[in-house]
């Protein structure tokens, strides 16, 4: 039997996205627009049937999809910021002949990384990674006139090549050595001490691969050339949703691993000890906003594999990482739609006096950069103060103490931008674009602020929730 209803929102996701296609194959230049209110109805229906199945705990489709929290908890997440993607982008692409067939691409990209989040078998985890990775190229080399965004998309490409490849040669020597593609059979075969060097090179190849739609180390270096390059609003989703699908996903092949194995968990805790630390460094001293942000997310994930580092090992990690990818998520967005917003300005010296000359779009940027270095009352806070927490009580403190004095570091480059908005003066007025992008804008810190002060009721649901199978 196929249980459809278990997956109707991504059914209703790929309908949205074909019915999107089809408007756009026939509807003329003036009117590719309402493909973003199409997205949206789509996007809400997903995200309602979605919420409908909080409070399920089952495999499904023969155990190859996981409905738990984390599951869900994730796939909302990344519906939510492709809602607010699409928000930012019809006053960008308005004068683009390929409109229309944008949306119809986010939403294909959106459900690789849902298709992530709820996997429970490795090939369906290689399935949602080469969907996001695929419809990622074209989004990333969108404007395709703009040398940048070719580059971008170029690199994006090449190293998604490389690593997808480590993947799926990861995955077929996992498969090979734990005789099974679902992550109860590969998790049985684990607990019963299986264990071999070919086992774990597919680990550290899966890991590899998955190091890249996460966006951290050593398959890095394509997200800050696709923060610059990349449309704006397409920068913003690559940089936050494959993220979301990739950091659940990983979690969940790490729990497979009982807690005594030896080199899981002490191999992504040097991963998080590594990203973290050369995103920063990488950061410091960078003069255009984008590409900063770009090497600022690549030290976030680092940030993100502490809490999938102590998976099994502490009953927070997975509830600190649901609140760390909304917090980072939230704050990421907000800056990008206030970038977006100005026509994407983002050279440091043209934020000059930006708090005077605009200060709806300064207070934008400076509540998105304080919610990512982690400043109360803001949802960036939380998250990070989660993280420090539950990977304190799963035995790894002095990860917490490298990402603190890092967080500590990076308050350093954000106020690189900060500083001038507030106290250089302002030579010109700049532009901006029209009122999709506006209520975007307005809306990004609006929502940093009010979850950083219902952080409460986030939490609650989120307490105690742990990961299938």
């Amino acid at each position: 039997m196929m249980p459809l209803g278990d997956i109707l929102p991504e059914i209703t996701v790929i309908l949205a996205a074909v019915a999107i296609l089809l408007f756009a194959s026939f509807a003329p230049r003036r009117l590719q627009w309402i493909g973003a209110p199409l997205a949206l109805c789509g996007l809400g229906v997903a995200a309602f049937l979605c919420g409908l199945q909080i409070g399920s705990e089952r495999l499904t489709f023969s155990g190859s999809w996981a409905l738990d929290a984390a599951s869900i908890w994730g796939r909302l997440l990344i519906l939510g910021a492709t809602a607010f993607v699409v928000v930012m982008s019809p006053d960008w692409f308005d004068r683009d002949r390929r409109h229309g067939e944008y949306y119809a691409i986010l939403l294909f990209s959106a459900l690789g990384a849902m298709a992530m989040a709820g996997a429970a078998d490795i090939l369906q985890l290689v399935i949602g990674a080469l969907l996001s990775s695929a419809t990622g190229y074209v989004l990333a080399a969108y404007h395709r006139d703009w040398a940048l965004s070719v580059e971008a998309g170029m690199k994006f490409f090449l190293i998604g090549a490389l690593a997808n490849t480590s993947l799926m040669l990861g995955a077929i020597m996992m498969v090979g050595m734990l005789g099974d593609t679902g992550f109860t059979g590969m998790s049985a075969t684990l607990a019963s001490g299986e264990s071999s060097p070919v086992l774990l090179l597919g680990t550290v190849l899966v890991l590899v691969g998955l190091s890249y739609k996460l966006g951290a180390a050593p398959a890095h270096a394509w997200m800050p050339d696709v923060a610059e390059g990349a449309p704006a609003p397409a920068a913003a989703f690559l940089t936050v949703v494959p993220k979301i699908g990739a950091a659940i996903v990983l979690a969940r092949l790490v729990s497979l691993f009982p807690i005594d194995a030896a080199a899981v968990r002490p191999l992504v805790a040097a991963l998080a000890l590594v990203t973290m630390t050369l995103g920063n460094l990488a950061a410091l001293w960078q003069d255009d906003l984008r590409r900063m942000l770009g090497w600022s997310s690549v030290s976030q994930s680092g940030y993100a594999l502490m809490a999938v580092t102590v998976v099994g090992l502490s009953p927070a990690a997975i509830p600190a990482l649901i609140i760390f990818l909304l917090g980072y998520g939230t704050a990421n967005l907000a800056t990008f739609a206030a970038i977006t917003h100005l026509r994407g300005r983002t050279d440091r010296a043209g934020f000059s006096g930006l708090a005077s000359s605009r200060p709806l779009e300064a207070t934008a940027i400076i509540i998105g950069l304080l919610s990512l270095v982690g400043i109360p009352p803001l949802i960036g806070f939380v998250g990070k103060l989660e993280l420090f927490l539950a990977t304190i009580e799963g035995g790894y403190a002095w990860l917490a103490v490298a990402a603190v004095a890092n967080t500590v570091a990076s308050l350093f480059y954000y106020l690189r931008f900060i500083a001038p908005m507030i106290f250089a003066k302002s030579s010109s007025e700049p532009a901006t674009l029209g009122p999709w992008s506006g209520v975007a804008m307005v809306t990004g810190p609006i929502a940093v602020v009010l979850l950083g002060l219902l952080v409460n009721v986030i939490l609650a649901p989120l307490i105690g929730i742990e990961l299938l199978p």
